[in-house]
């Protein structure tokens, strides 16, 4: 059965969709932008940005009863494979090196509200 996972500390859906769904022991949490979800709006600069997309993560992550730490999956959907790097040193202050999930990163022609990084994990406990 599954449990559906909704917080205010994270933008809402903009579609048919929710912010996490937990089947079993496993977390899915749907791509975050980075909309501050107190304000509503975007927030600009790749770095800026990728910590808002963080941060959103850490809520939906937090409210499932999960952590970064059950995070064994991670798929990054970037705008401009230029930003790699700084997108890269904001998402990895975020996990330890050593036990690290494995992830993907993918640069597209077009994100949802045209932002310029979107990022979904998967979790386990």
């Amino acid at each position: 059965m599954k449990k559906i996972i909704k917080t205010p500390h994270a933008p809402m859906p903009i579609g048919p969709y929710n912010q996490a769904v937990i089947f079993g022991n496993t977390l899915y949490v749907s791509g975050q932008i980075p909309m501050n979800p107190k304000t509503g709006k975007l927030v600009e600069g790749i770095s800026e940005a990728t910590e808002q997309v963080m941060q959103n993560l850490k809520a939906v992550l937090t409210e499932a009863g999960y952590s970064f730490e059950d995070v064994v999956k991670s798929s990054i959907f970037i705008k401009d494979m230029n930003d790699f790097a700084k997108i890269n040193a904001v998402y990895g202050s975020y996990f330890q090196e050593a036990t690290a999930p494995a992830r993907e990163t993918v640069q597209v022609a077009k994100l949802p509200l045209d932002v310029e990084v979107e990022i979904s994990v998967i979790a386990v406990k």
